[in-house]
């Protein structure tokens, strides 16, 4: 098996967002923000390559929205999605899977491109895998999360004929969460707290664990419980799924891999007075070493 970070860049968001009822005065010693109240965060997918399969987690925001859209996020050193796997020796037809956490455009949008004002699908050869409660939340959004559903990303992905639901089993207890399998050695915890049935891919290497936390903690910023989001649909059940997760994690020696940390790529996790908190933050690469 190999991973591979694949950066595709930076993006801004409303730093009270971000951080939810924490003030700023706290979470702006975490993530600066600039005079507009804006924080800098990474668009940070995963590449898994394990035996034929070539399994890319989420593909970042893309590119083929129009201006007045990019002006609410000002992406920075945006890298598209296939330029960042050629930077890792791949081929973008090479790509057999692409494991989309969910469907928020900051996730999915790269999964589609324009050309001459066609939508198609990035990888030809893909199969575009998401829960079937994250679809069906999609095709038929609530008013509070509809403007991070985009027609543009999800639509084309059905169109295809390369989009498969994942069935997730019945919600069993609050104590512990979901897992699901996908591959011989990836797995997905299930949680709902952010959206309706994200995935989080837990990857077995060479004995270790490395979690890819997608939304559930954006950041190493994040791992105080009440650290949650505003953009979070259900903050309680967040605070509950991340309380749970850490307590597996510690107990299980998880490495955190971080999707939008624009520092932190990777940590590892201990317990403290206040809680569970960074240890040590690395690369990949490292952790790989």
């Amino acid at each position: 098996m190999q991973l591979f970070s694949i950066e595709t860049g930076n993006f801004k968001l409303d730093g009270g967002a971000m951080f939810g009822v924490v003030p700023k005065s706290i979470w702006q010693k975490l993530n600066p923000a600039d005079e507009n109240n804006l924080c800098t965060w990474a668009l940070r997918c995963l590449l898994i390559i394990d035996g034929n399969r070539k399994i890319l987690v989420d593909t970042g925001m893309g590119s083929k929205q129009d201006e007045k859209f990019f002006s609410h996020y000002q992406p920075s050193n945006t890298v598209s999605i296939k330029d960042a796997l050629q930077n890792c020796h791949i081929h973008f037809s090479e790509i057999t899977d692409v494991l989309l956490t969910h469907l928020h455009f900051d996730h999915v949008g790269g999964a589609i491109e324009s050309k001459d004002g066609t939508l198609s699908a990035v990888f030809p050869n893909a199969t575009y895998w998401v829960s079937e409660s994250q679809w069906n939340l999609a095709m038929h959004p609530n008013k509070r999360e509809k403007a991070s559903f985009l027609k543009e990303n999800i639509l084309p992905l059905q169109e295809s004929g390369q989009l498969k639901t994942i069935t997730l089993p019945k919600y069993a207890s609050s104590a512990q969460l979901q897992e699901i399998y996908f591959s011989e050695n990836v797995s997905c915890f299930v949680v709902n707290g952010h959206t309706e049935g994200m995935l989080l891919p837990k990857i077995n290497y060479k004995g270790k664990t490395i979690v890819y936390m997608a939304d559930l903690f954006p950041s190493v910023g994040h791992l105080p419980l009440p650290y949650v989001m505003g953009y979070d649909m259900q903050p309680l059940v967040t605070l509950n799924e991340k309380d749970v997760f850490l307590q597996e994690a510690i107990k299980n020696n998880y490495t955190l891999f971080f999707e939008h940390d624009p520092v932190n790529e990777c940590c590892s996790l201990q317990e403290t007075p206040k809680g569970v908190r960074c240890l040590e933050s690395f690369s990949l690469s490292q952790w790989m070493q």
